[in-house]
């Protein structure tokens, strides 16, 4: 898959494409429907299927303590994205100059002259432009005079219900990992390299791989029976801390990994970790003695899931 990082770097043999435009956060079955989608169009057209982004993303601009917690990364964004046979990702800068930029401006320079887009998906609540007055009807006729169409996207549910990224959110929150799995059609990874901490958890008899998560919140948190990728053929599994960590005095969400029967030194290792069970809410302790009591029931608990 191309990555194009901005209008700057688009190439004259990267106009004509089918494109949607959204956050797409979580990647979620909503999201892939869109896709299969515009790969469809894309052959019909033989053009590239492309998916049109931001980072930060909006409300995450506008709004930083407010913005819900991310469900996936760039990284981890893109790498679904091209599994699922999309073949461009441009990514724009959302600042203040995107945010201010007229809407038909917008369309003119990012669509028509920087992408030649023959094809546009889009959520009929889609607004962009300066004080979001860009909305689906000025796509559409904007469309009209410039040559490519415009159509709606479909709601995708579970259910009765609307697959959507706030929903997978709060099933993450709430621990349910079965109904998160179902909607995003895999199970829910956190990624991340694997980073020197305070050896805390060697201390107590637990060694754990410290992962720095780089963000502000995360949507889950807690002890988790855990898998992890990246280390070995197969999947090795775990027991997993998502949070602060109180007992330590700790501020910082940190994602932390002990892996059952494993000790090689794996520090500048890039983890995918599984999420499978949920286990029970991050706590503080009265004493480290009492944390290592608790791990290492934790750990029986988690040993437990993987023997059923």
């Amino acid at each position: 898959m191309r990555l194009i990082r901005g209008l700057y770097n688009l190439r004259a043999s990267d106009r004509g494409c089918v494109a949607t435009i959204g956050n797409f956060d979580g990647v979620h079955l909503g999201h892939r429907a869109v896709f299969r989608r515009l790969i469809d169009l894309a052959r019909i057209h033989q053009v590239p299927a492309t998916v049109i982004t931001f980072e930060p993303q909006p409300m995450e601009f506008f709004a930083p303590k407010q913005a819900p917690a991310r469900l996936t990364r760039l990284r981890e964004k893109a790498r679904v994205m091209a599994e699922d046979g999309i073949e461009q990702l441009m990514v724009l800068r959302f600042d203040h100059s995107l945010a201010s930029l007229d809407p038909e401006v917008f369309v003119s320079r990012l669509l028509v002259a920087g992408l030649g887009v023959r094809y546009l998906l889009v959520g009929d609540d889609f607004r962009f432009g300066h004080q979001r007055a860009g909305d689906y009807q000025l796509l559409c006729d904007c469309g009209q005079r410039n040559g490519f169409e415009v159509a709606n996207l479909a709601t995708v549910r579970d259910g009765d219900e609307r697959i959507s990224s706030t929903r997978v959110r709060a099933a993450l929150a709430a621990g349910e990992l079965t109904l998160a799995r179902r909607l995003l059609g895999r199970p829910y990874c956190l990624h991340g390299r694997v980073a020197h901490g305070e050896r805390r958890g060697r201390e107590l008899g637990f060694p754990t791989a410290n992962i720095h998560l780089h963000r502000h919140a995360t949507p889950l948190s807690g002890v988790y029976a855990v898998l992890v990728h990246g280390l070995a053929q197969g999947a090795l599994p775990g027991v997993a801390n998502v949070g602060i960590r109180p007992t330590v005095a700790g501020t910082v969400v940190r994602l932390e990994v002990h892996l059952f029967d494993f000790a090689q030194d794996i520090y500048g290792a890039h983890l995918r970790v599984e999420f499978r069970t949920w286990l029970r809410p991050e706590q503080k302790f009265s004493s480290l003695a009492a944390l290592r009591e608790q791990i290492t029931r934790d750990s029986a608990a988690a040993r437990a899931v993987f023997v059923q």
